[in-house]
């Protein structure tokens, strides 16, 4: 049984730049390695983005369709 085991692996953080939606009313943002073209619209409610960075776990996208 895996309940109550804990994780051994350590969570790797990083400075991570991301794109964080411009409306007051969304708190959206998105991993800049997501994104869906150089300047996306928030996925939410189709607003403008701007860059920002945040302290996140490392995730890497192996997608081939990534910009």
């Amino acid at each position: 049984m895996a309940f109550g085991r804990k994780n051994d692996e350590e969570i790797k953080l990083e400075e991570t730049k991301i794109w964080v939606c411009n409306s007051e009313n969304c708190k959206s943002w998105i991993r800049d390695n997501f994104k869906s073209s150089d300047v996306p619209l928030c996925p939410i409610c189709k607003s403008e983005m701007s860059e920002s960075t945040k302290e996140l776990q490392v995730i890497h996208n192996h997608s081939k369709n990534f910009m």
